[in-house]
């Protein structure tokens, strides 16, 4: 027995070893990390911010590639898909939670996916065009509890954080908004500025120019605490009646499973040291995001409560898995 424990010790040693060399030889060769949105988007800029750092730091070329489709699960199918080995990276967001919520057929599983670390967040906000009588939270809901099914809030796309957004708050506050959903962000804020639309959520930096403008009226953002960028503009749950209502889009960064943990760590240490940087750190906020960093246990439980979070959301709200 005393053989066995020593023989089991050394082979424990040898593992560690492993992996421990497998982690200072890494990289090797040049890594791709794959954004699911096309090129401009907030996934696209972090992941190219990255990326850039990431070379200057590991030594090796660091390749950004778009492959947008399906709300972000046909890119994600490509790192699920591809070999463990760290080579392989995907920015991973809110959206593609929700399209993983939505989605009764999906092509690999989320939750087997390897979370390597949350890079930023960012609260949406709510806005209305200036003529729409309420000015904040509160009198959106009471407007809407006086006319129920009759306020139009649009989004950019069945499913898209946006929409989700809009229908926790339906819930949150017992009000029935009517949901319209349009093509992309500019075609639903073109509908709220032509009365189309009464309302939306969208993201600040969506919005803000809009708001700076006048043509816009921002009555709230949908964080738990007020967002940098527009620090003047309350956060929703600031009205006293929604509380707990927290609503962020988010980025991070992750690989296919089965990744080796050395790797991850090697990982995970050189995104924290870029976001860390000054620099970096201000090329994201410019981007209009607050800088989160997480280990990567902490970035997996953050995504595995989002699912479950979203998926309430759309059981409540009786949309159908398609």
């Amino acid at each position: 027995m005393k053989k066995l424990m020593l023989a089991l010790a050394a082979a424990c040693c040898l593992i560690a070893s492993a992996r421990a060399g497998l982690a200072q030889q890494w990289p090797q060769q040049p890594i791709h990390i794959i954004v699911a949105f096309g090129p401009g988007g907030g996934a696209d800029i972090i992941g190219r911010i990255l990326a850039d750092a990431m070379q200057e730091r590991l030594g090796k070329p660091v390749i950004v590639e778009n492959k947008p489709g399906a709300g972000g699960i046909l890119g994600n199918e490509l790192v699920a898909n591809a070999a463990p080995d760290g080579y392989t990276l995907g920015i991973m967001t809110a959206g593609q939670i929700i399209a993983a919520v939505t989605r009764k057929d999906m092509p690999y599983d989320t939750a087997a996916l390897t979370p390597v670390a949350q890079i930023a967040s960012a609260s949406l906000m709510i806005a209305t065009r200036p003529d729409f009588p309420a000015n904040n939270v509160k009198e959106l809901i009471a407007a809407a509890k006086a006319d129920p099914g009759k306020i139009v809030f649009a989004s950019p796309g069945f499913a898209a954080t946006q929409h989700f957004a809009g229908e926790l708050f339906k819930q949150a506050a017992g009000v029935n908004l009517l949901h319209v959903p349009f093509r992309s962000s500019p075609e639903a804020i073109n509908a709220v500025l032509g009365h189309h639309a009464d309302v939306m959520f969208d993201t600040v930096s969506a919005l803000l120019g809009q708001v700076q403008s006048g043509a816009m009226k921002a009555l709230a953002v949908t964080g738990k605490d007020r967002f940098p960028a527009v620090p003047n503009v309350p956060a929703a749950s600031e009205s006293g009646v929604l509380p707990g209502y927290d609503v962020t889009t988010w980025y991070g960064v992750f690989g296919p499973a089965g990744m080796p943990a050395s790797v991850v760590a090697r990982l995970n240490e050189t995104l924290m040291d870029i976001i860390a940087d000054d620099k970096t750190r201000q090329r994201l906020v410019a981007v209009g995001v607050v800088v989160n960093g997480s280990t990567p246990a902490a970035f997996g439980v953050f995504m595995k409560q989002e699912y479950k979070k979203w998926n309430a959301v759309r059981e409540a709200a009786g949309l159908a898995q398609q």
